[in-house]
């Protein structure tokens, strides 16, 4: 029975490798309850991501996801630099300004040309049929031992108690054993991530800054677990001490918080790897390789650049922060936004069944934008020029041909428009482009000011 378990788990074990390089990312994604979001969300993000994407030299542009959770954070997934995807929460945008952001998209992009990802992912992987592996073997012997206990053996009976003995401690202690290891490689490439993220951005302060506010917030992220957790840039599970005194556990996911952020304010003399190598030296006094040899011969210009024009940007009181996290939350789970004349702003649930609105300021009815249009012949969105081009004798559907739709803002906050395919579209307040596109059916929607 325990040979034939263990095979089985083996078996097992290369499945989930096979399903973990193909599809882990969509599995981790799933998982975070992570949502695809379009430019129009947060302008912003994509630009930064664009950037660091450019910067890094990877040939296509990651995904870009949103977790609508308060707690600020991130992480990066994909099995290679051409399939990949960044994913932020939404406390996390509502608590940076730009440099901070660059700062942390640098960081995981840095995972992603290091592969990071999928090491983390087949070392998790690993851990995972360890512990499958021992539980199936204990169960095993738990079961097929109650037909054997007192069963009689001669000549070697010790000698099998010893030998299973030592099998049973093993099975006991190699999940532990794996859980130090995964987190102790977990740890290392944290500290490669910070040196590789500082050298696409040459300004280490912005991460320094950015994981100084993330350490600052004491609320856990509930969709993580021990296992998905050393893939954020921050450890998600619920704040210890250790960030305080500085100290490493056996068990922690990250490397001190603390320490990380002290390494990044002592870096002299330019953003490279050696600048950071020293940096850790002198802050650690370990003389630990935490990076290949290669990197330590990069010869790019590495020197520090200045912060950028928005770097002390107003990210607004406590208050507006709030109000900004729930309205970009809300995007992201497909709320519309009505802006009415008396300029307040509505949101409506995207499960809202009726065509018209009233406000609850000044009264006035008001247009609700629908998802699914049931009649082709419907008037979309406000500012859509729509004309019927071709109408058949035979039935009485109609066909609508639309010409240039538009669309005029009516405020500087957060806006939904219709596209005519019936898509609609969130617009956020930093949006500053000519055009929306339809992410469902590619049409070019021209958005106005008034």
């Amino acid at each position: 029975g325990g040979t034939l378990g263990i095979i089985i788990a083996v078996f097992l074990w290369i499945i989930w490798s096979l399903v973990s390089y193909f599809s882990g990312d969509s599995i981790v994604l799933l998982s975070s309850h992570a949502k695809e979001v379009t430019p129009q969300i947060h302008p912003q993000l994509f630009n930064v991501v664009e950037e660091m994407k450019i910067a890094a030299n990877i040939p296509v542009m990651p995904k870009v996801y949103i977790i609508d959770e308060p707690s600020p954070n991130a992480f990066a997934t994909g099995r290679d630099p051409s399939h990949s995807a960044i994913v932020v929460t939404a406390g996390l945008l509502s608590r940076l300004n730009r440099d901070e952001l660059q700062g942390v998209i640098s960081h995981e992009m840095s995972h992603i040309i290091n592969r990071d990802v999928l090491y983390m992912t087949f070392c998790g992987v690993m851990l995972g049929s360890i512990v499958m592996i021992s539980e199936v073997f204990l169960r095993s012997l738990w079961y097929s031992g109650s037909t054997r206990r007192y069963r009689s053996s001669s000549g070697g009976g010790q000698a099998q108690a010893i030998i299973m003995l030592v099998a049973i401690a093993f099975a006991i202690l190699a999940p532990l054993l794996a859980y130090i290891f995964y987190f102790s490689i977990s740890r290392k490439r944290e500290y490669l991530a910070d040196a590789s993220g500082v050298r696409l951005t040459r300004y280490p302060e912005g991460l320094a800054s950015a994981l100084e506010k993330i350490s600052n917030v004491k609320i856990p992220l509930p969709c993580a677990n021990k296992i998905t957790a050393p893939m954020y840039i921050a450890s998600p599970l619920k704040k210890t001490k250790q960030d305080k005194i500085g100290k490493t556990h056996l068990f922690d996911t990250h490397p001190p918080i603390e320490r990380r952020i002290k390494i990044l304010r002592n870096m002299m003399g330019g953003a490279g790897y050696i600048n950071y190598l020293e940096a850790f030296h002198n802050v650690t006094g370990d003389k630990e390789a935490i990076m290949p040899p290669s990197a330590l011969h990069d010869i790019a210009d590495t020197s520090f650049r200045k912060p950028s024009s928005v770097e002390k940007e107003d990210v607004g009181s406590p208050k507006d922060q709030a109000r900004q996290l729930g309205d970009l939350m809300r995007a992201v789970n497909n709320y519309a936004f009505l802006a009415c004349a008396c300029g307040l702003k509505i949101k409506i649930p995207p499960d809202f069944k009726q065509n018209k609105i009233t406000c609850p300021r000044c009264g006035r009815q008001l247009d609700v934008p629908l998802r699914d249009l049931k009649s082709s012949a419907a008037v979309i969105g406000a500012g859509t020029a729509a004309r019927k081009v071709q109408q058949k004798n035979d039935d009485t559907q109609v066909r609508e041909h639309i010409e240039k739709p538009f669309y005029v803002r009516k405020t500087n906050g957060w806006e939904t428009l219709s596209c005519p395919c019936g898509n609609l579209i969130q617009i956020s307040p930093a949006f500053a482009g000519k055009y929306a596109v339809c992410p469902r059916c590619g049409r070019k929607i021209e958005v106005r000011n008034t």
